[in-house]
């Protein structure tokens, strides 16, 4: 069955400088350093040859924020680690980036070719892996597996529906899972379905975005915005919106208007959406301001977009109340946690699967709301725009919600690092050479 996958990625490989020139067109990031996507990676090596080195794969901006406790946890436990981070998306990279600096090495993950795998794990020689959430490449834990890098599943999440696809491919998904070193699922029900799947060594640890502190300098961001805002007007955001969610969201505020001078702050998910959403605005005939300008809102400007990177928490922070996008089009959702960190009023609509539980925990500690559908949100924005005592009550909702379910990176850990202790296996032993310096286990520090 992984002769045939394997096959199917070949073809999809000689097509794939098209599209990632395509792409690049809008993100130029899709262009950058593209024979790393097939496990070509620059020369001299990044990391040097007695470095040991953790491999972290997060595919794009959600994951990459969410495995940064991760990252402090392992630099404070093998200080003399050295960190390398792969990313799918141009935005997961940029993010890495700013985030990390120095601190890690990033690089793209090849495509799943065996070849290209084998190339990416000969050049960096991990001592273990760690892959956030749902990234699942049967190729990758092969060429891991044979070469006895250990590769942990964390952070892990499978819903119904996803667990659904796998379950058809069984000859391919089950020995994948089997040879993962171990999964960290967010929830029980998670683990339930990631075990029916083939995974062997599945502990619940929790959602690692519960630990996610915010930038340093957020609430003094915040601050600013606001005072450009307005520090007198109720301020609406819609936070991460996705495709087609801006032109519901409009219409419907048309329709029921919010409290009067409330500022509506759109903030679409993408960069490289903020010229279209400006195209909406002006097919609406509505008055805006771009946030990239960094002037102050006139009082008779009643929208702004967000087309600025890297201020989603102040976004928040300057916000009275806050739709987390993604939620009202069948995408999932975004990640809701953020806005609550920020003691920010929360609103999301009925599609919330990539944050099932967490939206639904969320809703029920009374830190946010869900709504059937764009009308329902206006009305919501506008009730919480007029009453302060609400808002006050979901913020100190959202501190004891957040406060019961941190932990996460504690429990990862603590699982990882027993098992990179343990002794080898007999199954581990037979799984094929690699160096002993670099296989010998190290207890944690």
């Amino acid at each position: 069955m992984r002769t045939l996958y394997s096959l199917a990625w070949a073809v999809a490989g000689l097509l794939a400088p098209i599209r990632l020139w395509w792409r690049g067109r809008r993100e130029p990031g899709y262009r950058e350093a593209s024979g790393e996507r097939y496990g070509r990676y620059a020369t001299p090596a990044p990391v040097g040859a007695t470095d040991e080195v953790v491999w972290i794969h997060a595919v794009s901006v959600g994951e990459t924020r969410a495995a940064s406790p991760l990252v402090e946890r392992i630099e404070r436990e093998r200080p003399g680690a050295r960190i390398v981070m792969t990313a799918m998306t141009a935005t997961g990279r940029a993010t890495a980036r700013a985030l990390y600096g120095e601190r890690v090495v990033t690089a793209w993950l090849p495509y799943d070719l065996p070849g290209a795998m084998r190339r990416f794990l000969e050049r960096f020689h991990p001592r273990f892996g760690l892959v956030m959430e749902t990234e699942l490449w049967p190729n990758l834990v092969a060429e891991a597996a044979r070469a006895g890098i250990p590769v942990f599943l964390v952070n892990a999440r499978m819903s119904g529906r996803s667990a659904d696809g796998y379950a058809r491919v069984p000859r391919l998904v089950r020995p994948m899972l089997a040879s993962l070193a171990g999964v960290c699922a967010q929830t029980e029900a998670d683990a339930s379905r990631l075990r029916a799947l083939g995974a062997a060594d599945v502990a619940v640890a929790g959602n690692l975005k519960f630990d996610v502190a915010s930038p340093p300098d957020a609430h003094e961001r915040a601050a600013r915005l606001r005072a450009l805002f307005g520090a007198g007007r109720p301020v609406f955001l819609a936070a991460s919106t996705r495709e087609g969610e801006e032109a519901l969201i409009v219409d419907a505020l048309a329709r029921r208007p919010l409290p009067g001078g409330t500022l509506v702050v759109i903030v679409p998910r993408h960069p490289q959406r903020f010229d279209e959403v400006a195209r909406l605005f002006a097919g609406r005939a509505i008055a805006y301001a771009r946030r990239s300008v960094g002037d102050a809102i006139p009082p008779d400007t009643g929208h702004v977009l967000g087309d600025s990177m890297g201020e989603l928490a102040a976004y928040y922070g300057a916000a009275d109340a806050a739709f987390v996008g993604g939620s009202l089009a069948p995408l999932g959702g975004q990640n809701l946690i953020e806005a609550i960190a920020m003691e920010t009023p929360a609103i999301v609509g009925p599609h919330t699967f990539n944050f099932a539980d967490a939206a639904a925990g969320a809703v029920a500690a009374g830190a946010a709301i869900r709504v059937a559908d764009a009308d329902a949100l206006a009305r919501a924005a506008g009730a919480l725009c007029a009453d302060p005592a609400r808002r006050q009550a979901m913020r100190e909702a959202g501190r004891a919600f957040l406060a019961r379910h941190r932990g996460a990176t504690d429990r990862t850990w603590s699982y990882v690092a027993a098992r990179l202790a343990a002794p080898v296996s007999r199954r581990d032993a037979g799984s094929g050479p690699r160096d002993p310096a670099r296989s010998a286990s190290r207890p944690p520090t």
